[in-house]
Formats: structure tokens, sequence, C-alpha cells
């Protein structure tokens, strides 16, 4: 028996009309070997997986970069795999990129971690990103720079995130006493995690960036070197965490960890990817 493309109208809100027929959550790589066999070409949305934000010894980490977000027709594959999010640590050091989410010829990269100072990490494209200069996208546009606008924004070495379908982490604040307020993630439709501000003063972390459909987590406040996490990134399909004491949020599906303030702060792991077939 072959199968058909659907064409029922209650699909409309799905691309091409298409009904969604799997969403793949766990991380790892999975077998699929149930799609009808007169299929032979389907519509994918792949997202890849969060970087977690980086903590700072003084002074507030930055936030991760979001995954990336691709989507496009593929042959059929028996296998998916979706990357998962960047481990937040409270290490001083550079925060853990995403990992990146592939089906058939759908792929998208993970963000990159929190640099290891206040800087926030790039967003992805198709390929996973490290540092401040985000990948190529799966649709061709160009990489971008720390704080330029992309189709996967850069991240934030001495400016602002770069907006874009994924943006860049927020940078922290590098100053560790007096009051100080952090960065706030940038717009997008999945988000990097806001900058940490450790301080002995008043400290307030950033927010990670609202999305389209979802808000980013809210930025710690108080005096203190134990107070001024940076929010959780909003995701593809989730919010992002709000920071609790010095420590980031988490991101949401696809979104950067905030950034982990001062001496045992622990950065906001980033969101892990998600898959969706359509046909």
């Amino acid at each position: 028996m072959s199968a058909s493309i659907y064409s029922n109208s209650s699909f409309t809100d799905s691309p091409y009309g298409l009904k969604l027929q799997r969403t793949i959550t766990a991380t790892g790589t999975t077998s699929i070997t149930d799609i009808p066999a007169g299929i032979q070409r389907v519509y994918a949305i792949v997202i890849g997986g969060g970087g977690a934000g980086s903590t700072q010894t003084t002074g507030g980490g930055g936030g991760g970069g979001a995954g990336g977000y691709s989507a496009g027709w593929t042959y059929v594959s028996t296998s998916v795999t979706v990357g998962a999010g960047g481990t937040g640590t409270n290490t001083a050091a550079a925060g853990a990129s995403g990992g990146s989410s592939i089906y058939g010829m759908v792929m998208a990269g993970g963000g990159s971690g929190g640099l290891n100072s206040a800087s926030g990490g790039a967003a992805a494209g198709a390929t996973t990103a490290t540092g401040s200069t985000s990948t190529i996208s799966y649709t061709g546009a160009s990489a971008a720079n720390s704080g330029v606008t992309g189709y996967a924004g850069g991240g934030s070495i001495g400016v602002a995130a770069g907006v874009g379908v994924s943006t860049g982490g927020a940078r922290g604040s590098t100053t560790a006493t007096g009051t100080q307020t952090a960065d706030s993630g940038v717009r997008g439709l999945i988000c990097g995690g806001g900058g940490a501000a450790g301080t002995t003063g008043t400290g307030t972390g950033g927010a990670g960036g609202t999305g389209d459909f979802y808000a980013g987590g809210t930025g710690s406040t108080g005096t203190g070197i134990t107070f001024g996490g940076g929010g959780g990134g909003a995701g593809f399909t989730s919010v992002g965490a709000n920071a609790s004491a010095n420590n980031g949020g988490n991101g949401g599906s696809g979104g950067g960890g905030g950034g982990g303030a001062s001496t045992g702060g622990t950065a906001g792991s980033g969101g892990n990817g998600v898959v969706y077939i359509y046909y």
C-alpha cells in the first residue's frame, strides 16, 4: 500500500500543510523504522542544543549561544540525532557548546558556550559554533562576528550579542565591586542566555533572551557575591529558566544557559535540541 501526502486543511499551520508525525526529544542517536514505505521524502525542522554559560572566579560569566534552526526537505532516514545542551559547571572556564542535531540532510549545530571571560558565545547555524563567531546557516547565510546580526547571531565580546533567528549569548559584568548590571539576551526565535554580575555590591544578572513564542528567564538580583546569575535563553518550545542566587538559569529547548557569577556560581546549561518530522 502506498502512502500519500496529507492535504487536510486542518494541517495548514504545519509546513506545506503536512502533518507533524514525529517529535524526537531524546538526545543521542535513535532509530526510526516505521515511516511508510511509500513516503520518499519528508520535511524536517531541526534544532541544535544550546551552549552553556561560562563562570568566572570574579565578576560574571557570559551566556551561552542558542542552538541552530534548520528546516527543509530530506530523504527518509532510519536514524535521527538530537544534540544535548552544553552542561554548565562552577569551574572558571568557557562553557560547553551544545551538540548538533541531524535528520537526513537537514542539520543544525550546537550553540557556543559562554567564553572564558565575561563574553557570551555565538549562536549556531548548520554546524556547531565555538567562540564569538557563528556558523553558516543551513540556507547558506553567512556567519556573523561578535555583536553582528545574522541568521545565527554573533557572540558578545565587548558589545551586545548578535540578533538572529538564533541569537548569541549576552556578556557579563567584569567589575567585582559596586553596583553592577549584566547584559540581557537579545530577541530571536531561539535565544542566548543572559550574562552574570558577580560583585560585592548589588549585582543584577541579565535576563535570557526572549523568543517569538517563549520568554527568557530572569536574572538574579541581590547584594553580595552570592547573587547575580544570568537567566536562561528562551527555547523553541519552552521558556528559559530563571537564575537562582549566583547560578545561571538553564536554557529552554535549544536556548543558551545563563552565566554564573563569582566563585561558586554554576553556569546554566543549554537546552537540548529537538527534531520534528512532517509528511
